[in-house]
């Protein structure tokens, strides 16, 4: 007696089980999308973790597409909010106001600190233009950059 009651309990709980997956939509019967498009502009990995912070409130976020000519730099300057980079073309080198360079190549990217202790230059030593795609996380109303003294001129 004890047995047929459980058998028919698990065949109930089956049967609403089976009947609940049956009312969840699934991805395979979900309509295709249409009448979108993507195109990727610029790919890059990074070296390691990014450590991206935005500002604390309201955040302009900026996208643009800098271009440097062979010979060319950015000036002194620093960001008011953190920079995310990708090299599409060209290799960036970039000094620091610490005397540190990095140089990163087509399809690496990177992240610029934020402040005036972060101040640096983008040069192109190459032969061919370094194509850039920014993304800038700034305070609201904030500029892209600031200019500032070339570090070791101030110093002298």
């Amino acid at each position: 007696m004890g047995g047929g009651g459980a058998g028919r309990r698990r065949s109930h709980a089956v049967a609403g089980t089976v009947a609940a997956v049956a009312g969840v939509p699934s991805a395979a019967v979900a309509p295709p999308g249409s009448g979108v498009s993507g195109t990727v502009l610029a790919k890059g990995t990074s070296d390691g973790a990014l450590g991206i912070k935005p500002p604390e409130g309201d955040t302009d976020v900026v996208v643009r597409t800098i271009t440097i000519a062979p010979g060319g730099s950015t000036g002194w300057h620093h960001h008011p909010g953190q920079v995310i980079g990708v090299v599409q073309t060209g290799t960036l080198t970039r000094t620091f106001d610490d005397c540190s360079v990095e140089v990163t190549s087509a399809g690496e990217a990177f992240v610029e600190a934020s402040g005036r202790e972060h101040t640096h230059v983008g040069r192109n030593l190459g032969s061919e233009p370094v194509v850039l795609y920014v993304t800038y996380l700034l305070p609201k109303g904030a500029p892209l950059s600031v200019d500032e003294p070339d570090p070791a001129l101030a110093q002298g």
